[in-house]
């Protein structure tokens, strides 16, 4: 008997388990696995988003970007800010890709 539902985690839930899986390996480095600390943020960035970070000439960039990602002002981001950053930067390359599929001009819905 087949089944219409894939054995095994799909592609979509293999990505969920991936980002679950960084953030708690950057956020666990404190003993708090809930949160990311500016000192983890700052490994997070400087190893998963090297290539961000080693290209910025202001080397205050990352304490604003996470300033502005700990919507709570509590000097921790949890998963949900996290995933803020993450979305923002899939976001940004989804509208490059689309600008360079489309000679630059992407046309929106």
């Amino acid at each position: 008997m087949s089944s219409r539902f894939p054995v095994g985690p799909t592609e979509t839930e293999r990505c969920i388990e991936s980002l679950l899986a960084v953030f708690q390996r950057y956020a666990s480095r404190d003993g708090q696995a809930n949160t990311l600390s500016k000192k983890e943020f700052l490994t997070f960035m400087n190893t998963e988003l090297a290539s961000f970070t080693k290209n910025q000439k202001d080397p205050g960039v990352v304490d604003r970007m996470m300033k502005k990602l700990d919507i709570n002002s509590d000097g921790l981001l949890d998963f949900g800010e996290f995933l803020n950053l993450i979305g923002g930067l899939a976001q940004a390359c989804h509208e490059h890709v689309l600008k360079a599929s489309t000679g630059g001009n992407p046309q929106r819905p």
